[in-house]
């Protein structure tokens, strides 16, 4: 018995990890990466690369920001663009790559969110930070600065770009709503 509990025991305490150091993961030499990394990887450059056609083909000149979002102004209102913390209200629509809708506010009904605090993509919030009420402009998000490896579970598939098409009509402060 008391060797029984002593081989208890001594399983008990090798299975809770001990000293160990974590391991390791990311960064360092990309030629020992795991295979995953480097499909990312290319995932990526592939997306890039579809966002750049699909620019292309719709005519437009978008900026690209260090994250990768694309932008281009279509309307261009004097003002302040918005900021983190403000309620940007507006009218949109969100389509895939070829031209799928996904989701549109109502007519005459825009949708609001607070920039930086609420639930939508973090590309929106990047790109809403450009725009000043009364412009319009349409934006290309990657999938990594949208919905992500699963999509939204609905309309937009798992690793997919979508493009707003968006017209801001206000923007108020916290305290204002």
């Amino acid at each position: 018995m008391t060797r029984l509990l002593a081989a208890a025991l001594l399983l008990f305490t090798s299975c809770t990890g001990g000293d160990a150091p974590p391991a390791r993961t990311g960064g360092g030499d990309q030629r020992k990466a795991p295979a995953y990394v480097k499909e990312n990887q290319e995932a990526n450059r592939i997306e890039a690369r579809d966002l750049v056609n699909y620019a292309t083909r719709h005519g437009l000149r978008t900026r690209v920001s260090g994250t990768g979002v694309h932008h281009q102004l279509l309307r261009d209102m004097p003002g302040d663009t918005a900021r983190p913390g403000q309620w940007v209200a507006m009218n949109y629509r969100m389509e895939l790559l070829n031209g799928t809708t996904c989701s549109a506010s109502e007519p005459g009904r825009p949708e609001s969110f607070q920039v930086e605090l609420d639930h939508v993509e973090s590309g929106l919030h990047e790109a809403v930070q450009h725009l000043s009420p009364g412009d319009s402009a349409v934006v290309l998000i990657p999938s990594y600065r949208a919905h992500g490896l699963v999509g939204d579970m609905d309309k937009v598939p798992p690793r997919s770009s979508v493009v707003y098409h968006i017209g801001v009509i206000s923007l108020s402060e916290p305290r204002d709503r």
